[in-house]
């Protein structure tokens, strides 16, 4: 808080007092966030809510803090266990802020006596689990990476509260890097933690996300950080890091066409380093009218936290979690005014946390991206790498006693390699989104039919872009008299998750069906992914499974003699014929990629299809391709 004068006031400490004088009768928050000189102190109401619409807004100078657990994914009608976790609000009643060297003075430093720690899936489990993820779903094309927890389970007889603020001490003092350090109490549910990912912001008409993925684990035994040194220059390099963060961004960004007006852009990478991991990360931003509880609803949940695409990466992780995920993979959101009465938003995910129940039952999970080409015992050993920065502060791990600085970003080479990462991905979301209205499309009308798969929000920014007017809706809302409305002048069949032969699955079924219709009635047609597949079986070709899997992978590609290098995320293709291939009577030309024996893309009279996405930040060519497709369907050239 600022004197008229603009002088900072040096806030009074007796809020946090009143904590600690009592710190299980009230319920409360404290909370360090990144690029904040004061630490916050919040006491306040509790009230729990069904939906995140009824989150109330905050008053002047007295925020609400939100805890929302990972089964309000159920909102967006997804799968979940629904362990009854609350969505909980914290509104508050009191309110201000103290510098960190007063708050680590004040807190307590005693022992807190934490045992029975085990892990609540064993290592050969775990393992196991990562093995049937990537053969029974990211093979079977359900998605390109799932993030699967497990839970490091303790017990404590001391009460929760001082708990936390003792842990809350050990973090401020041990742990680097964390986008919000905190501790909140309210009743039955403690969390404590150093969190580095901050999921999603809102403030001034902006709106950003900063996906986090790729993890590099910190040397337990290097006295003079040579080892650390030696060893980081490769992870930055590494193929499956790499390709981690790229998916992760693709995902959000996924999220952020769907809030923001021109879809978003990127910038990064950069590496955010704590004290036992270092990430790599991009930061996403974008304009948005948007309310601030839309922008929680639709951003549910980081892909960082469960994977892509989302819908299905939910079925997934409780087809293989035994469990719900309480707060895990959850947001903090905390709702406050700006000068001119503006609501803004700032929400972490909550991962590196301690969850403990009345009971004095200690939960800290963590989960690892699974790939197609993870190793299920490094998956086993990352899950582990990130609980530890949270156990040593239970002090079930040794603290992390750092008798050297190495600054990673600072290293020789690190920068270069990685700005080089983005020598691969698509200028059109690196640079200013400027609409370029392609004369001969402007204007007219397309319907994106979304299978599954929010990759169309992403599509419609780039059909937008070159000056068509679109609409996306989801399958079940589209039907066959839809799909002829004299009106529309394209329908684009989007991508989805599945196996595009699959006659029991409703969704290609009616992807089938809208696609003959509208084929048969002679008009134009556009397929991405799943629908190319589609196509192509409608058209007589074969569809089979590929082994390994291009799941997030940019390959060059000759679209008809012009070379793209397109993002791809597929688990099927379709073989190339012996012969000549029509559909619904219209001659098709075939484009192969001849390493996988694919059929990449397919085009005739009035229809154009492609294997790869388009719109994907891994399409370094994807908006001319996409372009090209459009006006191969729409004008036969």
């Amino acid at each position: 808080m600022r004197a008229p004068d603009g002088r900072l006031w040096r806030m009074p400490a007796h809020l946090l007092d009143r904590i600690l004088a009592d710190p299980d009768g009230l319920s409360w928050a404290v909370l360090w966030r990144e690029g904040q000189e004061l630490v916050e102190v919040l006491v306040g109401d509790v009230l729990d809510l069904d939906l995140l619409r009824e989150v109330p807004r905050p008053r002047p100078d007295l925020p609400v803090l939100a805890l929302v657990p990972y089964r309000q994914i159920a909102e967006r009608g997804f799968d979940v266990h629904d362990d009854g976790t609350p969505l909980r609000v914290l509104s508050a009643t009191a309110y201000q802020r103290l510098s960190v060297d007063e708050l680590v003075a004040a807190l307590p430093q005693g022992t807190v006596e934490v045992d029975g720690e085990r892990f609540s899936v064993s290592d050969d489990d775990y393992a196991a689990t990562v093995e049937r993820v990537i053969e029974e779903e990211i093979g079977q094309g359900e998605g390109a990476n799932f993030v699967i927890r497990r839970d490091v389970v303790a017990r404590t007889t001391a009460d929760p509260a001082t708990a936390a603020l003792t842990w809350l001490r050990t973090l401020l003092v041990d742990e680097r890097g964390a986008y919000w350090s905190f501790a909140v109490h309210t009743p039955g549910h403690t969390l404590v933690g150093a969190t580095p990912e901050r999921h999603v912001s809102v403030r001034d008409g902006r709106v950003w996300m900063n996906p986090i993925s790729g993890t590099f684990r910190h040397p337990s035994d290097d006295p003079d950080g040579t080892e650390l040194r030696e060893s980081f220059s490769a992870f930055v390099k590494d193929t499956k890091e790499t390709e981690e963060l790229f998916m992760v961004v693709d995902e959000e960004m996924k999220m952020m066409a769907q809030i923001c007006s021109h879809g978003g852009r990127i910038a990064g990478p950069y590496l955010k380093q704590m004290a036992h991991l270092t990430h790599t990360e991009y930061l996403l931003d974008g304009s948005s009218e948007a309310d601030v509880r839309d922008v929680l609803r639709l951003t549910m949940f980081a892909p960082t936290v469960t994977g892509s695409p989302m819908e299905n990466a939910c079925t997934v992780i409780r087809r293989h979690e035994p469990t719900g995920r309480g707060y895990y993979s959850g947001v903090l959101a905390l709702l406050d005014l700006d000068e001119e009465g503006g609501e803004r938003l700032d929400a972490p995910i909550l991962i590196r946390t301690a969850h403990v129940d009345d009971a004095g039952t200690v939960t800290v999970s963590a989960g690892a991206t699974l790939v197609r080409h993870s190793d299920p015992r490094s998956e086993v050993a990352e899950t582990a790498a990130k609980a530890r920065g949270m156990l040593a502060a239970l002090g079930l791990r040794p603290r992390r006693q750092l008798r050297y600085d190495v600054q990673l970003a600072t290293l020789p080479g690190v920068a270069e390699d990685l700005a080089a990462r983005n020598e691969s991905l698509s200028p059109f979301w690196l640079a200013p989104q400027e609409s370029r209205p392609d004369p001969e499309l402007a204007g007219r009308r397309v319907l994106l039919v979304d299978a599954e798969d929010t990759w169309t929000q992403m599509l419609a920014h780039m059909v937008r872009h070159v000056g068509m007017v679109a609409e996306v809706r989801r399958w079940e809302q589209v039907d066959e008299a839809d799909v002829l409305d004299e009106d529309l002048d394209l329908v684009l069949y989007g991508p989805g998750p599945g196996d595009p032969a699959d006659q029991a699955d409703e969704r290609v079924v009616r992807l089938r069906d809208l696609l003959s219709a509208r084929l048969e009635a002679g008009r134009p047609v556009l397929a991405v992914c799943l629908s190319h597949q589609v196509l192509a079986d409608l058209a007589g070709l074969r569809i089979a499974r590929l082994s390994p899997t291009n799941q997030g992978v940019q390959l060059p590609v000759d679209l008809w003699g012009t070379v793209r290098r397109i993002g791809f995320y597929n688990t099927f293709v379709a073989r190339p014929p012996a012969g000549g291939v029509s559909v619904a009577g219209r001659p098709l030309e075939v484009a192969v990629h001849e390493p996988d024996d694919a059929v990449v893309g397919l085009r005739g009279p009035g229809v154009a299809s492609i294997q790869g996405h388009a719109e994907s930040v891994l399409s370094r060519d994807g908006l001319a391709a996409l372009h090209s497709l459009i006006r191969h369907a729409l004008l036969g050239r």
